[in-house]
């Protein structure tokens, strides 16, 4: 079939809006409808020309729609369903599966880190070329062809652009605290960066009855945001995050730091800031060839632990299930995650204001 999608020719340049070949969905894979696409860093980072990666293109991973066609083999999901879309589907069987450590299976390496469908297949083609699809899901478009378990059902009464958040950036955050950090209740937190996943982690914080959570951004429309999501205290761009989070916890540092920004200055800053055996949480992605220092003799010293945690570190498609039914019981701000909706047309622009730290979620909920 004839679609229109957002095809990145080369990195660092703009997108082009176009028409692009989608093949049916083949055995196990399912074609979906995209009703609304989220844009985060990590579309920005190859747009950018800040990760490596093959061209031609199709970005967006953080995605909701409805399935409209069902390959052979295909029991999960049926014509009509509301889904959302998972980037990191499960083989279930590898060793990383079976210890319940879904996010790091091996057949992510193998197939969705390469932009292709797990079954190694690719379904989509322009100008008589191949087009990748980034992370398995490529859903800056009208249609995406996706494996079944990439397809998350949910409650048909849920919108679009509350679901195209649970896609990645509010399971990355919640996850980060709730299952990677396991912050108890009456810690105190520190989140660096109040973007998309930033304010996901202070939601987490807020489900886990965390004491204080102080939010450190340039932003100060993010730090609004991050205050109507549960922020004890804010800090607009401290002259030395460190000194600042010790003055707001009595000259202790911070039981957790979140540093969802990921670049070494902020991780160093994390370290810093977190107290005698805190813990330091990273889930921001930097470039490829970022490098970080460690004060090593500290870090020993006052046994601090540094993890990192990708998309949230459970099992993501029922971690977006169990997530949704949190929204629909109004323990879970969705919505308010959105703040700036853009058609495909306007990708270009909605990446460039997420480049400029705009503040919370940019949304893609039309073609034109």
């Amino acid at each position: 079939m004839q679609i229109t999608a957002a095809i990145l020719w080369e990195r660092g340049k703009p997108m082009s809006i176009e028409p692009a070949e989608l093949d049916p969905p083949g055995p196990g894979e399912v074609l979906v409808e995209i009703k609304a696409a989220g844009v985060c860093h990590s579309d920005l980072h190859p747009a950018r020309d800040e990760w490596p990666m093959r061209t031609p293109i199709v970005l967006g991973h953080e995605g909701s729609g409805i399935v409209r066609e069902v390959g052979s083999n295909v029991t999960s999901v049926k014509p009509g369903d509301h889904i959302v879309l998972c980037w990191a589907p499960a083989c279930g069987a590898c060793p990383a599966c079976l210890q319940g450590r879904a996010v790091i299976c091996d057949r992510l390496d193998k197939t969705t880190y390469r932009n292709r469908l797990p079954s190694g297949a690719v379904r989509l083609h322009a100008q008589g070329q191949n087009v990748n699809h980034f992370l398995g899901t490529a859903c800056f478009a009208e249609y995406a062809v996706v494996a079944e378990e990439a397809a998350v059902v949910v409650d048909r009464t849920v919108p679009f652009d509350a679901l195209a958040m649970l896609g990645c950036s509010v399971v990355t955050g919640v996850g980060a605290v709730m299952t990677a950090a396991r912050v108890p209740a009456g810690a105190r937190v520190a989140v660096i960066g109040a973007g998309g996943v930033g304010l996901n982690v202070i939601q987490g914080a807020v489900l886990s009855d965390a004491a204080q959570i102080i939010a450190v951004d340039r932003s100060a429309a993010a730090l609004t945001h991050a205050k109507a999501f549960g922020a004890t205290d804010v800090l607009d761009s401290p002259a030395d995050t460190a000194d600042a989070v010790r003055s707001l916890t009595a000259g202790r540092g911070a039981d957790f730091v979140f540093d969802t920004v990921g670049t070494p200055a902020t991780l160093s800053d994390a370290l810093a800031a977190t107290m005698k055996g805190g813990t330091v949480v990273l889930t921001g992605l930097s470039r490829i060839d970022a490098l970080a220092h460690v004060q090593m003799f500290p870090f020993v010293m006052q046994e601090k632990r540094l993890i990192g945690s990708a998309y949230g570190s459970g099992r993501p498609t029922e971690d977006i299930a169990r997530l949704t039914r949190w929204f629909q019981d109004g323990r879970l701000k969705l919505r308010e995650l959105v703040s700036r909706r853009y058609t495909l047309n306007q990708i270009d622009a909605a990446l460039d204001a997420l480049a400029a730290s705009a503040g919370a979620r940019g949304v893609i909920t039309s073609v034109k």
